[in-house]
Order: structure tokens, then C-alpha cells, then sequence
């Protein structure tokens, strides 16, 4: 039987740390959006005007809200558990009689709701800059919340295998930073010559934003059948991950 009351309170604790850092956690990126709202939307929207018939400023939208899905899941997640190893209270919690599920329903659980309430923040500002029409609201939420729990079940585990800050950086900003950059988040694959259209398509970020781009206009560059099997295999292969760094417990019980 799943501990409720344990993982509520690894969740509020981590939920607190947000409060207390609304500057870096919310505001910083939120701005940081905008800003790419301004440059690319403005200066590159007045050269390109529509792709696929929607006006590139609105397309870029999902891209950019994913962008800070991807980085803010992973971020949340990876210094929420390495923090706790940094100071090593982790013991305390390893010591406690909760497994490990509940200490995952905690800190990834906390992690992804952050990464949810900024891709909503993002979404409401990106108003302010295009025009909006959603498609399919329901699937948009589903796949904020599917790709919010991946990544940050994702940076959960990079939190683990991390044993200095420097470490934390390494796969966001060398390998999903510029994948995302990659993956379609400014431009439709169809773009590409054909030779990197077959190359894009071993980008699994591709399917993220394709997916959550239909979401939006009900056109991508995947088909939405493909993107949610995408992400379902991530989910289940960190779910795997996790699982077994818990069973082993490697870089935990070191």
C-alpha cells in the first residue's frame, strides 16, 4: 500500500523550494520565452510568413513551451535528488519506512507539476505575442503531462548518476538542449532537404513537439499515433531505469 502522507511531504517540500526561488524557477524562463517570442516572432516571423498555414510566430509556440519543458522537468528533477545526496539527507529518507515509489511520487512528482505550471505560464504570456486557437486542449494537457512526468523521471535519474553540479549540466545542455533546438521547435522537418528529414527523424524530440504541436493545430510532421508511442517508450524505459537504480542501489547506498 502506497504511503500517501510520505510522499505528500517530500512533494510540498520540494513545492516549497519553488516559492522560494520564483525568480529563477518561473520568472527567468518565462522571460527567456519571451524574448525568443520577440526575435524569432517578430525579426524571422516578418520574413516567414505561414508554415503549413499557420503564421510561424503561432507556430513556434508549442516548440518553445516544449523547450522549457524539456529543461525545467530535467533541471527540477536531477538537483531536487542530488541535493539531497550533496547534504546527505537522503540517508534519512533511504532510513525512513517508505519505498521507493513513494520517493519517487515525491521528488518527480514535484518536479513535473513545477514544469506544468510553467508550460501554462508560457502558454498564457505567448497570448500576449499570437494569436492562439487550440486545437485539442485535452491532448495538449496530456502531453504536458506525459512529457513533464518523463523528463523528469529522466532528470531524477541523472540526479542519481551525478556525483558533482558539474555532472547536472552535462546531458541537458550538451544533448537535450541542442536535440530540442534540432527537433523542430522553429522550423517543420518538411523544410529540410531529404537527406535530413530521415536524419531528424532519429531525433526523439521530434515526436515530442510533433505531437504536441498537432495538439495545437491538428498538423505535424509525425503522425500523432507515432509521437505518443514515442513518448510512452521514454516513460517506460525510465520507469525502468528507476526501478532498477533502487534495486541496486547504485549511486544511492554508496
Amino acid at each position: 500500500m502506497i504511503n500517501i502522507q510520505a510522499a505528500k511531504t517530500i512533494y510540498l517540500f520540494e513545492m516549497a523550494r519553488m516559492k522560494r526561488t520564483l525568480g529563477q524557477s518561473v520568472a527567468s524562463p518565462v522571460l527567456s520565452t519571451s524574448l525568443y517570442f520577440v526575435v524569432f516572432g517578430s525579426a524571422i516571423g516578418s520574413r516567414i510568413s505561414e508554415i503549413g498555414g499557420v503564421s510561424y510566430g503561432a507556430f513556434i509556440v508549442p516548440g518553445l513551451i516544449m523547450l522549457s519543458i524539456l529543461t525545467q522537468s530535467i533541471s527540477n528533477a536531477s538537483f531536487g535528488i542530488y541535493f539531497q545526496k550533496f547534504t546527505g539527507t537522503i540517508y534519512e529518507i533511504l532510513s525512513a519506512p517508505i519505498s521507493y515509489i513513494e520517493i519517487i511520487l515525491g521528488f518527480v512528482g514535484a518536479a513535473a507539476s513545477k514544469s506544468i505550471i510553467l508550460g501554462l505560464l508560457i502558454l498564457l504570456t505567448a497570448h500576449f505575442f499570437v494569436p492562439l486557437e487550440i486545437h485539442s486542449p485535452i491532448w495538449m494537457l496530456f502531453f504536458l503531462f506525459l512529457t513533464s512526468i518523463t523528463f523528469s523521471l529522466f532528470g531524477f535519474i541523472i540526479g542519481i548518476w551525478a556525483d558533482n553540479f558539474e555532472k547536472l549540466q552535462i546531458i541537458p545542455l550538451l544533448i537535450i538542449t541542442p536535440l530540442t533546438f534540432l527537433g523542430g521547435s522553429f522550423y517543420s522537418i518538411d523544410m529540410l532537404p531529404p537527406f535530413w528529414q530521415k536524419v531528424s527523424m532519429l531525433n526523439p524530440v521530434v515526436y515530442l513537439i510533433s505531437g504536441f504541436r498537432w495538439s495545437f493545430y491538428g498538423k505535424a510532421d509525425v503522425g500523432i499515433g507515432i509521437s505518443l508511442s514515442m513518448i510512452s517508450l521514454l516513460l517506460v524505459v525510465c520507469l525502468y531505469l528507476v526501478r532498477r537504480i533502487f534495486k541496486t542501489g547504485y549511486q544511492i547506498k554508496a
